[in-house]
């Protein structure tokens, strides 16, 4: 007994599908640049920032917001980015650590989306503890 080649032809469909899928977010990828503040003034359009924070003052809930500096994480360390920011701040958001943060480069001042800031965890990439 024969079955339906349909099957073949949806299955292989469906994989076809899903091959393009792959192909495409692993090129295009989010479509958003994910930049250092050395390289935020070459950037006009949206942008995700990554950065240490070095200083902070400030309320996120005020009018004025949060304002912090982000300095690079890799690279020209003393290069530096002045950032302006309203909603939700993380619990782990302090002075050196590592966060992102999507927004717009405007007169010098990167000011962020509400609610894009987020901080990377540490543990994440320390080295892996050796076992005795």
């Amino acid at each position: 007994m024969r079955r339906s080649p349909a099957r073949l032809v949806i299955a292989l469909s469906v994989a076809a599908a899903l091959a393009v899928f792959v192909i495409y977010t692993a090129v295009a990828g989010a479509g958003t640049p994910q930049i250092q503040p050395s390289d935020l003034a070459r950037h006009q359009d949206e942008v995700l920032l990554v950065g240490k924070v070095v200083r902070q003052s400030g309320d996120a809930h005020s009018s004025a917001g949060l304002h912090f500096v982000l300095r690079n994480v890799k690279g020209h360390l003393r290069a530096r980015a002045n950032v302006v920011y309203h909603g939700t701040v993380p619990d782990l958001f302090d002075i050196g650590r590592e966060v992102v943060v999507t927004g717009t480069l405007r007169s010098g001042v990167f000011v962020a989306n509400t609610d894009s800031l987020s901080t990377k965890c540490p543990s994440k990439y320390l080295p892996a503890k050796k076992k005795t």
